[in-house]
């Protein structure tokens, strides 16, 4: 499930293909194909590096013991060999291709293993650090096309990192209950109580901050139309759904099993999908 739930994260990446207009640009959009499997290659390398710190407590999760190397199914020096292996495939093939996108696919590189040897303990830290990852995606995007992206679309995708963080660290608190702190020490900081004034904060901060970006006036200028605002419906139903899913379904944990398993959320995000194409594309007035 861990390479799937890669597969769906990374689309980030091609946010700025969409909103920086080139997604009629067959080279921007191979640009982008690039940078979307060197991120998912480098986002499966990491797994590997997190499950291998990880093997231990991950045998004490109900659902993480049945992970390849916490099960002892894929041994530890075979996972670390074919990990290595790819994440120089990757970067050599960045660097020759687009370097400057090489230097940003790095940085998420060190982020994700500071992530799983530091941060990942520091409360609330570690959250925050998941979120900046889904923002150095889409910031990798920009850089491989060579566009910038406007500060209110970078705002809106880490408070939608947060929550997707936050959210996360609920299901792990709530699923565990008393074990929690030992399959990860951090939870034993957190409370179902503080991480749900956490969560309707960040909520709040996200529908806001996109409702202001899709009538800012900027962006009515960027994209040359008013009717962003349009898809702000599907927003806002995509994140209450996965709110209900999250408190009323156990859901959260995992969001690539959340998105793929839930058809009314997977039918919110494609029509909030086509109506981004059809405003900014087909019928910006």
């Amino acid at each position: 499930m861990r390479p799937v739930e890669a597969l769906l994260k990374n689309g980030f990446v091609a946010a700025a293909l969409v909103f920086g207009q080139k997604a009629g640009d067959p080279s921007a959009i191979a640009r982008i194909a690039f940078a979307y499997v060197v991120f998912w290659l480098v986002s499966c390398c990491t797994y590997i590096m997190n499950d291998v710190l990880d093997r231990a407590s991950d045998r004490e999760h109900p659902v993480k013991k049945h992970r390849p190397i916490a099960s002892g199914a894929l041994g530890v020096k075979t996972a670390l060999f074919f990990a290595v292996i790819i994440l120089a495939v990757s970067f050599g093939a960045s660097a020759a291709a687009m370097p400057k996108f090489a230097l940003v696919a790095v940085i998420y590189f060190g982020l994700q293993i500071a992530y799983s040897t530091i941060l990942k303990n520091l409360v609330l830290v570690d959250a925050m650090a998941v979120a900046l990852g889904f923002l150095l995606r889409v910031v990798a995007g920009a850089v491989a096309i060579d566009i910038a992206v406007q500060s209110w679309l970078l705002v809106s995708t880490l408070l939608l990192a947060l929550l997707l963080a936050f959210a996360k660290r609920r299901h792990e608190l709530v699923l565990l209950g008393d074990d929690a702190k030992n399959h990860r020490g951090v939870l034993a900081r957190y409370s179902p109580y503080f991480l749900d004034q956490v969560i309707a904060v960040v909520t709040a901060a996200t529908l806001v901050t996109y409702c202001l970006y899709t009538m800012w006036p900027d962006t009515i200028v960027k994209f040359d139309t008013e009717r962003l605002p349009y898809t702000i419906p599907f927003v806002f139903y995509g994140i209450f759904r996965y709110l209900y899913l999250v408190h009323h379904k156990k859901g959260g944990g995992h969001v690539g099993r959340t998105l793929l398993t839930d058809l009314p959320l997977l039918i919110d995000i494609f029509l909030w999908g086509v109506s981004i194409l059809l405003v900014i594309y087909v019928w910006p007035r």
